[in-house]
């Protein structure tokens, strides 16, 4: 299994990017997937997760209303498009799958089985 994530950068606060995983050698479409950050000096925490069809989605309270999680089952694509993004969102982003199928989204709080190498957002106010 592979994840490369793309599309990290240096913006100002208040701006917006948009992230993006590729995913193979994984039956992307029947899993559930997520995005985790670590910023400097902190543990890996839970961003966002999406189901597998896309009906249901779930955000960490520090970026909800902020960002939006994404799929492309056709491509085996995800996204996180971030906007307003403050310093505090300056963190290396993950993008991850688990091993396993179903469950609730709350089960990944902690992390999932296969992870991407990760992309750097920084944020200058």
């Amino acid at each position: 299994v592979q994840l490369v994530e793309s599309g990290g950068g240096l913006v100002q606060a208040g701006g917006s990017l948009r992230l993006s995983c590729a995913v193979s050698g994984h039956t992307f479409e029947h899993y559930a997937i997520g995005w985790f950050r670590q910023a400097p000096g902190q543990v890996r925490e839970f961003v966002a997760a999406i189901s597998s069809d896309g009906e249901t989605l779930l955000y960490a309270h520090a970026v909800r209303g902020r960002v939006i999680i994404s799929r492309d089952n056709v491509r085996s694509m995800m996204y996180l498009q971030m906007n307003s993004l403050k310093p505090e969102d300056t963190a290396v982003y993950y993008c991850a799958v688990p091993d396993r199928q179903g469950g609730d989204l709350v089960d990944y709080y902690g992390g999932m089985d296969y992870w991407g190498k990760g992309t750097s957002v920084f944020v200058y106010s």
